[in-house]
């Protein structure tokens, strides 16, 4: 069956400045895709050259089957796109943007009522169809623009950091909503810097400075994470990192919060080793517990073998060829 999204190639250059290097990737089709890494890897450019906003300069872009860039209207009826900024009309009521895009996309008005009903249940915007989208909290603005992009019912959606700046709660509420769109078979390809929020997703891509480093499902991602990981809390934990980096076997000691999370080789993890430099420093250990690696461990390993030249991979990982 043909992907529900493929990009092959996909390059993007402004200037000197390369956005999106060579980007080859599959997205099935009822897939909930993440395109995850830090402000400046290329997520929001890969996105909006996959929803036509860009136009083709390298590479092509493909929605179920058809170009992006050769076909862009043959698309359209199929595809949602929500920008990381709120882009509705503040001046409208909740009520009123709704009806705005469902004109839009042309939706039917004997269709319209079931389509409304069901959005503000799950957006739980059903109270505010009368206040000006410019009152709303950020987090009921990401909703807003949710229910107005599946308005239409796309078969592919495209959120932009939909998270970003919002509380919680409606964090918590916006995916809970997306994973209901997938259920009922919706493909979804949503872009975040947040790797808690990517652990969520079917299948991952890691992406730094526009090149994919890993592609594969979290799970997957992070038992492949070779060595072991140790967390370790001390009374000075920035002292304790640097201290640690030099113990041999470490491959990698990094600050997560009040938290050195430290990376052995497999046979060096040895917590009484540890114990006895730090102690030895007069740093007070805590506590020392294993740690399973999560998404960031693995995504901070990627990124520090990248920038060391070294082009690590996980092992058997998939990389940036499509799939």
């Amino acid at each position: 069956m043909t992907p529900a999204v493929a990009l092959r190639g996909l390059t993007r250059r402004f200037g000197d400045v390369t956005a999106v290097s060579d980007v080859t990737l599959a997205v099935e089709r009822g897939e909930l895709f993440g395109i995850v890494g830090p402000d400046g890897a290329g997520k929001t450019t890969t996105l909006r050259k996959l929803a036509g906003v860009l136009g083709p300069r390298e590479g092509d872009a493909q929605v179920l089957g058809v170009s992006v860039a050769r076909d862009p209207e043959r698309v359209k009826p199929h595809v949602a796109y929500m920008s990381q900024r709120f882009g509705l009309y503040e001046d409208l009521t909740v009520g009123e943007n709704i009806e705005f895009y469902a004109d839009l996309y042309r939706v039917p008005r004997a269709e319209r009522p079931a389509r409304l009903e069901r959005l503000y249940r799950f957006s739980s915007l059903g109270p505010f169809q009368s206040r000006l989208a410019g009152n709303l909290s950020g987090g009921m603005k990401q909703k807003l623009s949710l229910s107005c992009a599946l308005i239409h019912h796309p078969e592919v959606l495209l959120l932009d950091e939909p998270t970003f700046g919002v509380d919680p709660i409606s964090r918590r509420d916006l995916w809970l909503i997306l994973h209901e769109m997938v259920a009922e078979g919706v493909t979804v390809v949503v872009t975040t810097s947040y790797l808690d929020e990517a652990e969520r997703c079917d299948r991952v891509a890691l992406l730094d400075h526009g090149r994919v480093l890993a592609l594969d499902s979290p799970a997957r991602l992070q038992e492949r994470l070779p060595g072991r990981l140790l967390a370790v809390r001390t009374n000075d934990p920035r002292r304790a990192r640097e201290l640690l980096k030099k113990l041999e076997g470490v491959r990698r000691a990094e600050l997560f919060g009040d938290t050195v999370h430290l990376r052995f080789e497999q046979a060096a993890a040895d917590e009484t080793r540890v114990r006895s430099a730090l102690t030895a420093a007069g740093i007070e250990v805590l506590a020392i517990e294993p740690l399973e690696p999560s998404l960031e461990d693995v995504f901070m390993e990627l990124v520090a073998g990248a920038g060391n030249g070294a082009n690590e991979e996980l092992p058997d990982a998939e990389t940036s060829r499509e799939g």
